[in-house]
Order: structure tokens, then C-alpha cells, then sequence
């Protein structure tokens, strides 16, 4: 499982590096919020999602709660095992959802984070930050423009 963990932790510490090597340190900067905001939604959602599986199979295994189907009649006793079995499944996903999944991606986006600002002054370097774009752009930039040609 380490192994199929190495693409997915390179993608985290190497695309701070590499945005910030190709585009400078402002679009940098906005990536990392656009990280921020994506994982933190993520983050919640597994963790909501997680705990209402969790719950679903506590629910369902009370012997106290009467199940009821659609229509609202009482669920038989096949229909009860049935609801129970896919309740473990959702079990077994949900339990690493909330426990696992939600929180490590608390870490992700500080990791993020952190190696960006290791690199900033790589990054903030006008010889090596921002290859692509500043290179482009310096090349269309307006102070070559002639005189009375407006954008």
C-alpha cells in the first residue's frame, strides 16, 4: 500500500514546486487557497459522510427501532437483514472516512503550505520563478509597446 501511496504524495509535494517554478509566485498564490478551500470541503464531506454511515448501521442494528420501507409498513425480517448487510458495508467504508480520509487531508493542505513557503525565495527568485510566464509575458509587455499604442 506504500507504493501505490508514492504518486499521490509526490502530486502534494511536488506541485507547489513545480506551479511556482512555471507560473511565479502570484499564481502560487493562488493556488494554494484554490488547495485550501477544495480540501477542507473535501475534508468535511468525508467526515459528514462517514459518520452518517457509521450511524446508519448503529441505527439498523438497535433492536429497538422499528425499520419501516417506502410505503411506510414495517420492514419483515429478511428485509431487515438485508437493510443490515448493506449497513456493515457501509460500515466498513464509513468507519475509514471519518477516522482516516476527513483528517489526513488536514495534513495535505499543510503540507502544501509548508513547501511552498520552503521555497519561496526559489520561487520568488526572478531567475528561476515563474519560467513560463514571466518569460512570455516579457516578451508582450507593454513598456516594448510603441508610443501611443494603448491596451
Amino acid at each position: 500500500s506504500l507504493k501505490e501511496m508514492t504518486a499521490p504524495g509526490m502530486l502534494v509535494c511536488l506541485s507547489p514546486i513545480v506551479f511556482g517554478v512555471l507560473f511565479g509566485k502570484e499564481a502560487l498564490a493562488g493556488m494554494l487557497p484554490g488547495a485550501l478551500v477544495s480540501g477542507v470541503q473535501m475534508a468535511i464531506s468525508a467526515s459528514n459522510t462517514g459518520g452518517a454511515w457509521d450511524n446508519a448501521k448503529k441505527y439498523i442494528s438497535s433492536p429497538d427501532n422499528e425499520l419501516r420501507g417506502a410505503s411506510g409498513v414495517p420492514l419483515d425480517k429478511d428485509q431487515r437483514e438485508e437493510a443490515h448487510k448493506a449497513s456493515v458495508i457501509g460500515d466498513t467504508i464509513g468507519d475509514p472516512m471519518k477516522d482516516t480520509y476527513g483528517p489526513a487531508l488536514n495534513i495535505l493542505i499543510k503540507l502544501m503550505a509548508i513547501i511552498s513557503v520552503v521555497f519561496a525565495p526559489t520561487v520568488g527568485d526572478p531567475k528561476m520563478g515563474g519560467l513560463l510566464f514571466d518569460r512570455l509575458f516579457s516578451a508582450w509587455s507593454v513598456k516594448d509597446a510603441p508610443p501611443g499604442d494603448s491596451l
